[in-house]
């Protein structure tokens, strides 16, 4: 972690001591928590792959989307593609790859757009959480969560929160002790307090369920966050 990193954190860590009372015990019972640490164990993502990446793993479990994955990369020499690397394979070999045919249509659309200048990734890095999405979900096959994810790994957005996501609600739950799972609505309004650090609330949030349930130590957080099996309706996009 660099020195800026380290400053960083420690503000927003004060931040939410402050702001809740919930999340400074998680904070405190969590002195040498690293919520980036994860990022280093992803392969190098920019917008487009890591839109790949989490349409991949929509509605997969962990192994499955790694399994997919590793047969995306062996398609590309070893490295996630670029939107015309991905143009430039049948469709064919994506399908042989593990990806449905409806993912293979987002995908392709997406990098379409990228290609012919519809999208602009780094003119979408400009803009702010809620253009991105607004960008974005227009593609079929991608909705709030999809970006979300994105948000986080690619351009590293501070304040992103997951509210669709079940694994959170459950989290939510069980560190405010509710007696219900919450509502995304519920978990908005909770989280309001966390800005402008609503990533790093998050992460802190699935560090507490998931390390004390014995989490193998080589899944990286980020899987455990963003690849939670049939946390959505089936058919609505995430």
């Amino acid at each position: 972690m660099t020195s800026a990193d380290a400053r960083w954190l420690q503000q927003a860590r004060a931040h939410l001591r402050d702001a809740d009372p919930v999340l400074a015990r998680l904070i405190d019972d969590r002195p040498d928590f690293d919520p980036r640490a994860w990022m280093a164990q992803l392969p190098p993502m920019d917008l487009f792959g890591a839109l790949l990446f989490q349409v991949t793993g929509q509605q997969l479990s962990v192994p499955a989307t790694r399994r997919t994955m590793a047969r995306i990369q062996a398609l590309f020499d070893g490295h996630l593609p670029s939107a015309a690397e991905l143009l430039d394979v049948e469709a064919g070999q994506l399908r042989d790859a593990g990806l449905s045919w409806r993912k293979i249509g987002t995908l392709r659309d997406l990098a379409e757009r990228i290609s012919d200048g519809r999208l602009d990734p780094d003119a979408l890095g400009r803009l702010s959480d809620d253009e991105v999405m607004a960008e974005l979900t227009a593609i079929p096959g991608i909705g709030p969560w999809t970006v979300q994810g994105a948000l986080i790994i690619a351009l590293r957005r501070e304040d992103v929160v997951l509210p669709g996501d079940l694994a959170l609600r459950k989290a939510v739950r069980d560190a405010y002790q509710l007696d219900h799972l919450p509502a995304e609505q519920e978990v908005l309004a909770i989280a309001d307090k966390w800005r402008p650090y609503r990533s790093l609330a998050t992460s802190y949030l699935f560090s507490a369920a998931f390390e004390p349930a014995g989490a193998p130590p080589d899944t990286p957080l980020q899987e455990r966050l963003t690849i939670t099996a049939t946390t959505t309706p089936k058919g609505r996009p995430r």
